[in-house]
């Protein structure tokens, strides 16, 4: 049997105890018909949970203008929070932990996505490349968004504040703020897309001024030790890349953020699906600067987690599409056991179809 002392010790997240270091990574799946957690979402994690130590959700919408992607679900309405609710039961029954990932899309969506009302924002009226798929025709390129007005730019950090206490009125233990992946407080931090030269642009710190706002007024809504928040640096998803500045900016935001006393800094590396490898040394200094828990990520498997972990580059380590497909995931670490191989064609359709269907190992 492999051993994995590492990955596989208790570990204290602020003032949860997590069974191991084995984080699933959110991942967004599309089965939230109506924008609404279901039975066959709360079948799906709590399939996860047991042997997990933590599970973060997937990207979870905090206003109707958050929802740019088809069956995303949301945390602003009363069925949204009790949809939730039967997720978090499902995943504490089974001895794990569970993180709601907050995520407002921004300028990545399209009208056809969202609900009456619904718009299509961002810092700056720059239209994302490439398109979005939406259920009513397809796929559609994206709109030139909505250059969001300093009144809009404080509801939107109002919106995630009370998403996040939403979460845990649902029974959820906490929070990750989704910084990364050319989302909206992605699309604040970055220059490509925020071109704005008032207080929340124009600047780096101007620019990681909505982050910070938004981390800051969490905390003190629902608790530092309740928060955490995910950041991909060098990241080149959704029309996004790096800048000039792009280390010292990162790593005075990590800095910042660290003040607070937030749970964790998750850390996204996604050059094993392809994309512009994120250098150790931006990694070593925000881990530095952040100076609390960090979740590694990007292409890990157990060998390497464990490595990793005994190394001290993080504490946790987050899996992402060996969860998708082995739902005892952990098991299989301790077992040696293979691994199913994911179906990319079911990532993202509806219906149990690869999504609660991988069976677990003999």
């Amino acid at each position: 049997m492999p051993s994995y002392p590492h990955l596989f010790s208790p570990f204290e997240l602020g003032d949860l105890t997590l069974q191991n270091r084995v984080v699933m990574a959110p991942m967004t799946r599309s089965r939230a018909v109506g924008n609404v957690p279901n039975d066959l979402m709360a079948e799906y994690y709590g399939a996860r949970a047991a042997g997990a130590g933590l599970l973060i959700t997937e990207g979870t919408a905090p206003s109707p203008n958050g929802l740019g992607y088809p069956r995303i679900p949301g945390l602003f309405s009363p069925a949204q929070i009790e949809g939730w609710r039967k997720v978090a039961e499902a995943v504490h029954d089974g001895d794990a932990r569970i993180f709601a990932q907050i995520m407002h899309t921004g300028r990545i969506g399209h009208p056809l996505n969202l609900p009456e009302g619904g718009k299509v924002v961002a810092p700056s009226a720059i239209a994302a490349p490439g398109e979005m798929y939406t259920d009513a025709e397809g796929a559609k390129a994206h709109p030139v968004p909505h250059a969001m007005t300093e009144a809009e730019i404080h509801q939107a950090i109002d919106e995630f504040v009370s998403a996040s206490r939403n979460a845990l009125a649902a029974g959820l233990d906490g929070v990750e703020l989704h910084g990364a992946n050319g989302y909206l407080i992605d699309q604040f931090i970055n220059p490509i897309t925020n071109q704005r030269t008032d207080g929340w642009g124009g600047t780096p710190e101007a620019r990681n001024r909505f982050a910070i706002e938004i981390a800051r007024r969490t905390v003190e809504a629902i608790g530092a030790q309740r928060v955490g928040i995910r950041l991909s640096p060098y990241g080149a998803f959704n029309g996004l890349g790096a800048f000039e500045g792009i280390d010292e900016q990162f790593v005075a935001l990590a800095r910042e953020l660290g003040a607070l006393g937030l749970a964790y800094l998750h850390v996204v590396d996604h050059s094993a699906m392809g994309a512009p490898e994120v250098p150790e040394s931006i990694k070593t200094a925000m881990r530095d600067a952040f100076g609390g828990t960090v979740i590694l990520s990007g292409g890990y498997d157990a060998d390497r987690a464990e490595v990793d972990l005994a190394a001290g580059k993080g504490e946790l380590v987050a899996f992402g599409r060996p969860y998708i497909s082995n739902p005892d995931l952990p098991q299989r670490f301790l077992k040696g056991a293979d691994l199913n191989a994911p179906n990319p064609d079911t990532f993202y359709t509806p219906g149990a179809t690869g999504y609660t269907d991988y069976p677990r190992a003999a």
